[in-house]
């Protein structure tokens, strides 16, 4: 995998970082985070790239990706979405929580979804498809992608740096803790992330249960 990583930073720089970021905010499920991280731990390892060029790489790909990515929601829109999302893993459920999270949060949705595995992939094709205003969208969007694309790279950058200045077996302890807090940060992130969704998830269907009994009347 760090090979692989290596091959793709020596031959193509920064336009691999701005490519997949770009297509996993237009919907594609790629690991546009984990490439982020890894881009700059290199430059904290080998300097090859240079940290500024990165971040704003992938500021560049997040910001870029999910205006596409918004106006093929736009396009498209909710039915033909509903009909094929579920190829690109936008299921029914997805479609739903959206529309609910959306209705109600869309801002926060479109600021706060980046830094959400589940919504991240999918944020802007929703936030077209609910025809959310594309000034707002594009506020929210831009400053979600700084913070998130930015702050990732700028973090693990000085993190890295901090890792591979101290050395002997200080340097071990230090690795396996920032390892282990990593862990645990994430294990702590996907319980509530699970635990949000299925909360929202469930009052997203009671809304739309309700619409439909009001809907005759």
């Amino acid at each position: 995998m760090l090979h692989h990583l290596e091959y793709l930073f020596q031959h193509y720089g920064y336009g691999v970082i701005t490519t997949i970021v770009m297509l996993e905010s237009m919907g594609l499920p790629l690991p546009a985070e984990t490439l982020i991280i890894s881009a700059s731990l290199y430059c904290a390892a080998t300097h090859r790239l240079e940290i500024q060029w990165v971040a704003l790489a992938a500021v560049l790909g997040a910001v870029v990706g999910d205006n596409i990515g918004y106006l093929i929601g736009r396009k498209v829109g909710l039915p033909l979405l509903q009909k094929y999302g579920a190829r690109i893993r936008l299921t029914p459920e997805r479609l739903l929580l959206g529309r609910f999270l959306f209705r109600h949060h869309g801002s926060a949705i479109v600021f706060f979804g980046r830094f959400v595995a589940l919504l991240r992939v999918f944020v802007a094709l929703l936030a077209g498809a609910n025809h959310m205003p594309w000034p707002r969208f594009m506020l929210f969007n831009a400053l979600g992608g700084l913070c998130w694309a930015g702050g990732y790279a700028t973090g693990a950058y000085y993190l890295g740096r901090k890792v591979t200045q101290v050395s002997g077996p200080a340097s071990i302890a230090l690795g396996a803790a920032v390892t282990v807090g990593l862990v645990i940060s994430v294990i702590f992130l996907r319980r509530n992330e699970q635990r949000l969704t299925q909360q929202a998830l469930r009052e997203a269907r009671m809304e739309a249960a309700a619409q439909q009994e009001a809907g005759p009347a």
